[in-house]
């Protein structure tokens, strides 16, 4: 493997991450391990920041991927 297949493969662990996150957040899993914890609202509010953290490294990572391969297939 050469140095650009490491860094799209870094690229889709990242994106898988988020994407892996905001699933566990949106279907109420985190939450429902929070309140096993016993941590009440603050296990809500944690939540909603692992979803928008998860949210966003989404996005970023989608964006990065795009941009890597927009410049390999589209060259100029």
């Amino acid at each position: 493997m050469s140095n650009s297949s490491y860094g799209i493969l870094g690229l889709f662990l990242g994106f898988l991450t988020g994407v892996i996150w905001l699933l566990l957040s949106i279907l109420n899993i985190v939450t429902g391990f929070f309140a096993l914890l016993g941590l009440g609202s603050l296990g809500t509010i944690l939540n909603i920041l692992i979803a928008l953290v998860g949210f966003l490294v989404f996005i970023v990572f989608g964006l990065l991927i795009f941009k890597k391969v927009w410049h390999y297939y589209f060259k100029m």
